[in-house]
């Protein structure tokens, strides 16, 4: 079946986006010129995106749409006309369980899909469908938001692949769901 990758930043605290799916204590964050964290190649890795509505909306309000890939959005509230007229090619709507999905990603052709989003890196870890995470600790305590991990109904073992200090002084680290 296809596998899901999370690559996504947190903060100490561990909360992905405020309440409001507002990424401001990201984007204030110190750019390294020549140091992407390694983003560019996890997307050459993968097949595709898959992302909730709250995602979605926040990437939209970037202004450019940031992805070359093809996008999925998991959501049972968004309808066509959510979908800008210029994204439509580029952007679907599903409503499928997550592994549903996987599946039939998997007939599509898709072997590895970046899953993107707080609330989707929960419910694919919890059912089983991440191979890996790599996550980038950005020094800063934002006190509440969107957790990247919820509660769980049985331990996750997770092996520590690789961790590094990043030119900007984020600490990434890339688990290896056992």
């Amino acid at each position: 079946m296809t596998t899901g990758h999370v690559f996504i930043a947190t903060s100490l605290d561990g909360f992905v986006a405020r309440q409001d799916h507002s990424l401001d204590w990201l984007l204030k964050q110190p750019d390294a010129e020549d140091d992407d964290g390694g983003f560019a190649a996890f997307m050459d890795s993968v097949d595709g995106l898959v992302m909730g509505s709250g995602s979605f909306r926040t990437v939209l309000g970037f202004g450019q749409w940031a992805y070359t890939k093809p996008v999925i959005v998991l959501s049972s509230s968004l309808t066509g006309q959510d979908i800008p007229e210029e994204l439509k090619d580029k952007v679907r709507l599903s409503s499928a369980a997550p592994a549903d999905l996987m599946q039939e990603l998997q007939e599509e052709g898709w072997t590895r899909a970046y899953v993107d989003g707080g609330r989707m890196v929960q419910s694919f870890l919890r059912q089983g469908l991440i191979a890996d995470l790599t996550i980038t600790t950005v020094p800063i305590l934002i006190g509440s938001g969107i957790p990247l991990f919820g509660s769980l109904d049985r331990d996750i073992d997770l092996q520590v692949d690789s961790s590094r200090i990043l030119p900007t002084g984020m600490i990434q680290t890339t688990f290896r769901v056992a």
